[in-house]
């Protein structure tokens, strides 16, 4: 009797799994950040700019995506902090930084992050960016390339163009709900998530608008990274700023979206870390 039951539940179990959605299609929770050691509000551009860090050693700082906010890196801070000083920072006008009546655009942001890295007296640091995060990155080791040592770029796009229609992405629109769900809990401004949606979606319609020209201008190690199921970004473009960027590497993740950092935490921080210990010279 109670080996047909053992067979009988393994059998469930079996089919559950199964039938389980691949992980792409999923949206894991959002984690939390560990204890950080420091953490304040930076004036920086007119704003204030949200910030922590964790750790020891040498700098990275971890530039999350639209809409979102730093909560978004809780597992690669704690798979990183053990061999870096990470720092984590809200984009102005998310999480828990302010804005002001400035239009978002790709270089303002990036300015907000070299002003952040003045205030906390840090003259270089890695980059990690995902999607707006990580085409912030870009932009900053286009325009201010002796503040990056190397970029880890994940989900970006070099034009609108390069951008796929995701209304119809189940995951997408859930990331949108709960980023809003988000955005209400921690923003100084929390009943204008709307108009903050309008904002930002004007700067994804019209920037960044990179040439292949530009992309050579990048001179750090770097590499453009996606996962094989990503729903924003099309391939195409993603190769093209690999095959653009001078030295750049290519890898393309398995079985994961634009939420790979959430999805698969593991493989994810893995990658990172291999990259961050690449002993490499920046390509000529």
């Amino acid at each position: 009797m109670l080996r047909n039951l053992f067979a009988a539940l393994l059998v469930t179990i079996s089919l559950s799994a199964a039938h389980a959605a691949p992980r792409w299609l999923n949206l894991p929770p959002t984690p939390t950040l560990p204890k950080a050691a420091q953490s304040g509000l930076a004036p920086v551009n007119g704003v204030k700019i949200w910030y922590a860090m964790f750790g020891r050693g040498e700098p990275v700082i971890l530039l999350h995506g639209g809409l979102a906010n730093a909560n978004y890196w809780g597992h690669q801070v704690r798979a990183l902090q053990g061999r870096y000083q990470v720092i984590v920072m809200d984009s102005r006008g998310h999480g828990r930084s302010s804005r002001n009546q400035e239009p978002y655009g790709y270089d303002l942001m990036a300015s907000d992050v070299v002003g952040l890295l003045d205030h906390l007296k840090i003259k270089k640091a890695a980059i990690v960016g995902w999607s707006d995060g990580a085409i912030i990155g870009l932009d900053i080791a286009m325009k201010h390339p002796e503040r990056v040592s190397r970029l880890f770029a994940f989900a970006a796009n070099s034009d609108p163009s390069g951008v796929a229609d995701i209304a119809s992405s189940d995951v997408f629109n859930a990331y949108i709900a709960r980023a809003g769900e988000e955005y209400k809990r921690l923003s100084p401004t929390p009943t204008e998530y709307k108009s903050f949606v309008a904002e930002i979606t004007k700067m994804w319609e019209s920037q960044p608008k990179w040439t292949a020209t530009d992309l050579a201008a990048i001179k750090v190690p770097t590499w453009i990274v996606d996962g094989d199921h990503d729903e924003a970004i099309k391939r195409e473009n993603t190769e093209f700023m690999a095959a653009n960027i001078p030295g750049a590497g290519l890898l393309i993740q398995p079985e994961v979206s634009h939420f790979s950092f959430l999805q698969d935490p593991e493989q994810f921080s893995d990658d990172v870390l291999r990259f961050l210990g690449r002993r490499d010279a920046a390509p000529k």
